[in-house]
This record gives structure tokens, sequence and C-alpha cells, in this order.
């Protein structure tokens, strides 16, 4: 009799349910969560058809190690098994949880997820790395403006060198250079550190046919590029490049129901740091490139008709499709 399991992780432990091909609960325990020891545990109850994994933090390299000790697993969509299982179960309790995945398993009733490649993650940790030191950097520069507003003096915009030309102005103040001091000295500290994820980032991006083939659009640069083929990952899970959109939250939001059918705003659904970097790079193309190309024409056209942001907007959407099928064709932008 075929067997299926449901595994609701954890950081320490998992709870581990298996059901027969008829529902019927077969076994609930907790398991440590390691792939070798829930595939010792799964070992017992063979033959296991399949076993599905909630998407989360550890999701991924339990997936990855559980497929390469051989044991069939589903990687789901969190906010549909969420659905479901509140359907299912009125209280919500580890065991509930995983005798939900587990029946999800034995239906089919599901929505798989891709789990990403170690490499693809590792591009993304330091994109997000990057992301969150810039944070700090700016929430740095905002406290150091607040301190001299303070004393009444104004540093005024930017945050390069004559930001810091300004600040070192202000250092002769009374009870604001000791402050200023310090916080200038982290600040410094970030700076190196962006700079070195920039390096890093570089060097991924030169060791990468995907990024090489994606930097040939303009306003594309390493780190849209590199985030863009780590998002991606596999070109070929995609039936049509226009999924790309959809895949990213580009495509609007519809809702139709009996004589009830309305379009909204686009669904901001996936990677909020591709789209974000896709937006970035469709406003480098329309206010910055001085290049005159057919994609950026539909653009501005639409721009003069509908308005910039709806056209920006208009351009990542289909700058993301083009993106994808350059990926699975290994074909260069060809203004």
């Amino acid at each position: 009799m075929k067997h299926y399991a449901g595994l609701d992780l954890s950081m320490e432990t998992t709870q581990v349910c298996i059901v027969e091909e008829n529902g019927r609960k077969l076994v609930s325990e907790k398991v440590e969560s390691t792939p070798e020891a829930l595939a010792a545990m799964l070992e017992r109850y063979r033959p296991l058809e399949r076993a599905a994994i909630e998407t989360g933090r550890m999701s991924p390299a339990i997936c990855t190690g559980l497929r390469e000790l051989g044991v069939p697993v589903v990687c789901i969509d969190a906010g549909q098994a969420h659905q479901s299982l509140k359907a299912m179960k009125a209280n919500k309790t580890d065991p509930h949880d995983a005798a939900g995945l587990a029946q999800l398993a034995r239906t089919g009733f599901y929505k798989e997820v891709h789990v990403k490649s170690p490499a693809a993650h590792g591009v993304r940790s330091v994109i997000t790395a990057r992301g969150h030191l810039v944070e700090a950097r700016v929430w740095l520069d905002n406290m150091i403006r607040g301190l001299c507003a303070t004393f009444c003096y104004r540093l005024g915009p930017g945050q390069g060198k004559p930001f810091l030309e300004r600040i070192m102005q202000a250092a002769h103040i009374p009870g604001l250079c000791d402050a200023i001091t310090s916080l200038l000295s982290v600040r410094a500290d970030l700076m190196e550190q962006i700079k070195e994820m920039d390096r890093r980032l570089r060097v991924v991006a030169s060791q990468s046919r995907a990024c090489e083939i994606l930097m040939t659009i303009p306003g594309v640069g390493v780190q849209t590029s590199a985030a863009f083929a780590a998002a991606i990952d596999e070109a070929g899970r995609f039936r049509q490049s226009r999924n790309a959109g959809a895949y990213f939250g580009l495509v609007p939001r519809r809702h139709q129901s009996g004589a009830l059918d309305w379009t909204g705003r686009i669904t901001k659904q996936g990677d909020s740091t591709v789209r974000k970097l896709l937006y970035e790079a469709v406003n480098s193309i329309l206010t910055r490139s001085r290049e005159t190309f057919a994609l950026k024409t539909w653009a501005t056209k639409i721009a003069k008709r509908r308005g910039l942001k709806k056209a920006r907007v208009a351009l990542a959407r289909r700058l993301a499709v083009i993106m994808h099928a350059m990926l699975h064709d290994g074909t260069l932008f060809q203004a």
C-alpha cells in the first residue's frame, strides 16, 4: 500500500505524519530537523509515494537534502496550504498541520513551488545582505541629519563626499562632535562592507553566462542581472516567457464572480527585491539612457498616454518577459 507523508518543519524538530492511500493515519511523531534523520524515519514506511513540505526558511535545505537521499518530496506554497489546513482543522497544532500536509500530498491538491539551487540562494543572500547594509547606512545618515538639525545645522541632500564635508564642518559644535565621530566611524565600516558586497556581485556576474546575456540590455547592471538569474534559476521551468511577469507580481490583479469583473493594481507577488530592481532598471532606461530603441519608444508612448508611473510598471513587466526569453534561448539583446 502506498504511503504519503506531511512534514511540518521547525528549527529543532519536525512533526511527521504518514497516511495510507485510503487516508487512514499510520503514524505521527517528532523527528530531528535534519535530512538524514527525516530520511531514516521515512525509510521505515516504504513505499513512500510523496512527502509534502511547506515553503519556509528551512525548506530549501531540507528539501534538497531529502531529494539527494532519494526521498520523493514536494515543496508546496505556504499560502495555499494555510487556507487548506484552516478548513481541515479548527485548532492549529503541529500534529494537525502535519496530518493536513499528508492529506494534501495524498490528494494532489497543492501548488508545487520550485526549490532553487544552493548557488541561487547564495547569490540572493549576498544581494539581501547588501540591501540591509544600505538601509543601515541610510538610517545612520538620517540620524546624523537629525542630530545636526537639533543645533540648527542643515546638511542638505546627498550622501557622497560633499555630504561628509558638510558633516565635518559641524564637528566643531560642542556636544555634537563626539556623537558624529562615533556615527561616522560606523558609517565608514558600513560603506566598506557595501563595497565588498559589490565586488562579490561583480565576480559572480563575470563568471555567469546568464548575467553576461542580461547585461546587454541598457539599464540592466550587475545587481539586477544577478538577482533575476538567481530568481529564475532554471529558465525551462516556465512554459511561456510571459509567465515571468506574473511570477514577479507585475500583472494586474483580477476578481471575477458572476456579473462582477474588475481589474486592479499589480499583484506584487513573488520576489520583491527583483521587482524593485526591475523598476530601477526601467527608470534608468526611461530617464537616463540616451539610446533609442523599440522597447524604450514603446514605453514612452505609454507614458504620454497613461503617465510615467504606469509606463514604468508596463515596461518592467515586458522587461521581465524579455529577460526570461533571453535566458531560455541564450540570445543577446537586440535594440
